[in-house]
């Protein structure tokens, strides 16, 4: 194929995001002759670009630090400017709204520039219905969003939906017919990772219980739930159980309720992260140390249609997860034998549906992990949207 540069950029996603470099840059770079670069928030190792795996194909670039709320998202824009002008990429991803009105001016300024937008979210119903600004500003806000990604839509070569619940959702789709793609974010195993076949051990009933909560640490995500629930499972068993919650915490309020419970109750509980982003590899690990995996999210419009990414990752690595009764998860769990449903509002209940569970032996993933949580399957529909397979 002939040599081609694809630009991946976003802004609050760190530039080893697992969506952006894990899937979609490890991807491309499947192919000898593809440069990539991917532009997004800088880790604490600094603002530097730099160059890792691929033979040296792979360039990253740290276009913003900081707070959400700062000043550094304005300057932002202008690195990711500078950026498109030094690269010059043949083809840029966008996986952040923030960055379509220059990417296209970009495209506007010059011949055969395309670009495809990553639909991570519904943002505007999140900007909506998740209260972060005031109703007043997140009509704006979520209006002027829209009109954004409407305009987007016609000019894009293509648009990548995360979710297929967007289909339904997304009004701007229909002026991108033939040009649509579901890319479900489903696990990529890390180069030379080795899945397991089989459901990993439960251990005895006087035997420490390793309890997980990865990702998005915040109410929605029901990260309280979470921390009452191993609270009343370590209470009830007679080895006790121990909750890692690992991830990234941009609410302050509970950043400190997190940090000050796991301070208090350092016996069944631990926090990794919480005050900046987490490696993937760190929460990998994390997964692979856990014996129960656990999705707590609120109902809520934004999450309740949505396979959250960590669905994907318990699954593909055969780790049992407890899961509220939304129908979307609950099919997922029991088409594999995947795990438990449990009502989190009830930590005293779901508690005993678990030890209850335990006791009664069941045998999670029957079949072994399903190769369906895997990217393998998505990462051929991106190669189709670029018109290369």
């Amino acid at each position: 194929m002939p040599p081609l540069t694809v630009l991946l950029a976003s802004v609050l996603k760190p530039i080893d995001e697992p969506r952006m470099t894990g899937k979609f840059a490890a991807t491309l770079l499947e192919r000898p002759g593809v440069q990539v670069h991917v532009a997004g928030q800088g880790t604490q190792g600094g603002w530097g670009p730099g160059t890792g795996a691929a033979g040296g194909r792979l360039h990253t670039h740290a276009i913003f630090q900081g707070s959400r709320l700062g000043l550094g998202r304005l300057g932002a824009q202008w690195r990711y400017w500078r950026l498109l002008r030094r690269v010059r990429p043949d083809v840029v991803i966008v996986h952040a709204p923030e960055l379509l009105p220059l990417t296209l001016l970009w495209q506007a300024l010059g011949p055969r520039r395309r670009f495809i937008y990553d639909i991570q979210e519904n943002f505007a119903l999140n900007i909506r219905t998740q209260r972060v600004y005031g109703p007043w500003v997140g009509r704006v806000l979520a209006g002027a969003l829209r009109r954004v990604e409407t305009l987007a839509a016609g000019r894009a070569a293509g648009l990548v939906l995360a979710e297929a619940s967007y289909a339904d959702e997304l009004p701007f789709l229909n002026r991108a017919p033939g040009r649509v793609a579901v890319l479900e974010n489903k696990y990529q195993p890390a180069p030379g990772e080795a899945l397991p076949r089989a459901a990993r051990p439960l251990p005895g009933p006087q035997a420490q219980l390793r309890l997980l909560f990865s990702g998005t640490l915040s109410e929605l995500s029901g990260v309280r739930e979470a921390v009452a629930l191993a609270g009343a499972l370590h209470a009830a068993r007679p080895g006790g159980a121990h909750l890692t919650v690992i991830g990234f915490c941009q609410q302050p309020a509970l950043l400190q309720w997190l940090t000050e419970t796991a301070a208090a109750h350092r016996e069944w509980l631990a926090l990794e992260g919480g005050a900046w982003p987490v490696p993937h590899v760190a929460v990998v690990a994390a997964i692979k140390r856990a014996h129960l995996g656990l999705l707590a999210y609120r109902p809520h419009p934004s999450s309740e249609r949505c396979q959250p990414t960590k669905l994907f990752e318990y699954l593909a690595h055969g780790l049992p997860l407890l899961v509220p009764p939304n129908p979307l998860w609950v099919a997922a769990v029991r088409a594999h034998g995947a795990g438990l449903v449990v009502d989190f509002t009830d930590p005293a209940g779901a508690a005993a549906t678990v030890l209850g569970a335990l006791a009664a032996g069941p045998a999670f993933y029957p079949q072994g992990p399903p190769a369906s949580a895997l990217w393998a399957s998505e990462a051929k529909k991106l190669w189709s949207l670029l018109n290369l397979s």
